[in-house]
């Protein structure tokens, strides 16, 4: 007989995706099992683990059989969790040597890390920087547990009053959930969104700088995750995050808690109405800069990552162009594909129409140096269908033109190298910088465009946002490689986040994420999303003006099919 009595057992067992299997005494933390698990390899550490498609910190206890894969530093799961963890140690240390410091975690730095800065007191000398750092260091050396619990709102509420942070007690306001997951070590309790390694001792890569008044935890770059890579003093991005800090003064709203009193209140629109204010006039002070060089510029190359609101902001500026004498017209990269059959292909075997030498560049620049010297030219049309290359119209253009090249590869000086430096101005455009939950709870950028794309997604190009999130880290590869190496090339940065923007989105993209099927990977980072956003208040979109970035991808754009090229020969 196949099928016998058994008795109950006393293990659980995890299976993991290499086809390795564990037991255990039932309640072993997850830790024990992926140590197990990782013993014999030499790959970056795992600091969490997805069990039965559930994200999983490793101080869980294990309470039955599961199938578990594993998340390691160099991933896009992973790289998150040991930055957060990270911040935490940094705020325990802080807090019990430094304990008349409030420190703010202020927004990221090109080479890995935070730009942090303190309140309470005057800013860390470089001796108590040194001894922070020791300190961390002593915390790493002394494997210390980060000790999770789930508690009663109440609970939540007094701790925060104990503290005195009026931030986590105004956030908490809108705390829908009676009970919220709270982080002890040290003296520190506190709440951090997201989850955390399962102890100090995972958190060996680290380095602690002063900058400008302030400090900079330094960590490694997900694709590096056991390398601090070299310093790097203030670059552009520096004033892009210093103007932004300014604007969320300007308009009162310093955290999401911020925000949500102005929603409550019912003074979004004048919120709405000041940034968008504030971005045309940081697109007029590019457009006068350009009007400024008109001797010299005729191209004008404008690049950045996927949901940047690329496209808005290049035809607004074309607007703000023409009502300073100067006369836009756009080159599309996408019609100098190669054709088909030319068109490279990535490790997987499949085309890769990202990389930059899908695009035709010779014949791109012949043509760009042509119109430029006042030739007649005739553009190219590149039929997706066919994947062919087709003639199209027939240009030339006048001394009071500048060309307008939009696209990932616009600041990568080998897209026009046969093109005359002096005779282009670059523009980096992205969402670089978001309102934060709090002093040290921040608010990826990246999630923001990813949001932004999910909607856009579904309202016009029919995807789910299952869809645009399998996508997504195939998109963050291709920025990685082809965008974000070249940002600093930029003559100007224009960052075009909206304070406001996710009080909008909200009630747009939940019902898209809802619909995502629980049992599939994607379903994690929905998760994810979800629970970031439910600390906004839902706003409606009737006073976000036509012309807005966010227009672009909630509907509604008076851009949409603008084109400022309506005299194609001269």
């Amino acid at each position: 007989m196949r099928v016998q009595p058994s008795q109950p057992r006393n293990d659980v067992r995890i299976t993991f995706k290499d086809g390795q299997i564990f037991s255990g005494p039932v309640g072993t933390p997850l830790e024990d099992f992926v140590l197990a698990a990782t013993a014999e390899d030499n790959l970056p550490d795992a600091i969490a683990a997805i069990v039965d498609n559930k994200l999983t910190e490793l101080s869980r206890p294990v309470l039955r059989d599961g199938h578990a894969s594993l998340i390691r530093l160099n991933t896009a799961d992973g790289a998150p969790i040991y930055r957060r963890s990270l911040t935490f140690m940094m705020i325990a240390a802080a807090n019990r040597y430094f304990p008349d410091a409030r420190v703010y975690v202020e927004h990221s730095t090109v080479n890995g890390g935070y730009y942090c800065r303190v309140e309470g007191r005057k800013p860390f000398s470089q001796e108590e920087l040194h001894a922070l750092e020791a300190h961390m260091r002593a915390l790493v050396e002394a494997d210390l547990p980060i000790q999770r619990k789930r508690v009663p709102i109440e609970e939540a509420i007094r701790i925060f009053e104990e503290a005195d942070d009026e931030e986590k007690l105004a956030l908490l306001k809108q705390r829908s959930k009676p009970d919220l997951i709270i982080y002890e070590l040290l003296d520190t309790k506190d709440y951090f969104h997201g989850y955390m390694a399962p102890s100090t001792g995972y958190l060996r890569y680290f380095a602690i700088e002063p900058s400008d008044g302030g400090f900079l935890l330094r960590f490694p770059r997900q694709n590096s995750p056991t390398t601090i890579l070299p310093y790097s003093p203030p670059t552009p991005l520096y004033e892009v995050f210093t103007r932004y800090s300014s604007w969320l003064r300007r308009l009162g709203i310093r955290n999401v808690a911020g925000l949500n009193e102005i929603i409550e209140s019912g003074q979004l629109t004048e919120a709405i109405l000041v940034s968008e204010a504030l971005h045309e006039q940081r697109i007029s002070e590019i457009a006068d800069d350009i009007e400024r060089q008109r001797d010299r510029i005729r191209v004008i190359l404008i690049a950045g990552p996927s949901s940047s609101g690329k496209t808005t902001f290049a035809r607004r500026l074309a607007v703000r162009l023409l009502a300073v004498g100067l006369r836009p017209m756009p080159i599309s990269v996408d019609n100098y594909f190669v054709d088909r059959e030319h068109t490279p292909r990535d490790e997987h075997g499949d085309y890769d129409f990202e990389s930059l030498y899908a695009v035709d560049i010779a014949y791109l620049n012949q043509q760009i140096n042509d119109l430029i010297a006042g030739k007649e030219v005739t553009l190219p049309e590149f039929d997706f269908a066919t994947g062919q290359r087709l003639p199209g119209q027939k240009v030339q253009i006048s001394q009071k033109h500048v060309l307008i090249i939009e696209g990932i590869h616009a600041l990568n000086p080998e897209l026009l190298p046969q093109v005359q430096p002096s005779v282009c101005y670059r523009i980096y455009v992205s969402d670089l910088a978001q309102l934060n939950l709090d002093r040290y709870n921040r608010i990826s950028t990246t999630d923001v465009r990813l949001i932004r794309r999910i909607v856009r997604d579904a309202r016009s190009r029919g995807y789910s946002a299952a869809d645009t999130i399998a996508r997504w880290e195939s998109v963050r590869r291709g920025e990685r490689k082809w965008i974000f190496p070249f940002q600093n090339k930029a003559d100007v940065m224009f960052n075009s986040a909206l304070p406001y923007e996710l009080a909008v989105l909200q009630p747009l993209v939940i019902p898209l994420l809802r619909q995502i099927d629980p049992e599939t990977r994607e379903w994690i980072e929905a998760k994810r999303l979800l629970s970031l956003l439910r600390w906004f208040l839902p706003a409606e979109p009737d006073h976000v003006p036509s012309d807005s970035i966010l227009r672009e991808f909630i509907g509604g754009s008076i851009l949409e099919d603008y084109t400022p090229w309506t005299n194609p020969v001269v």
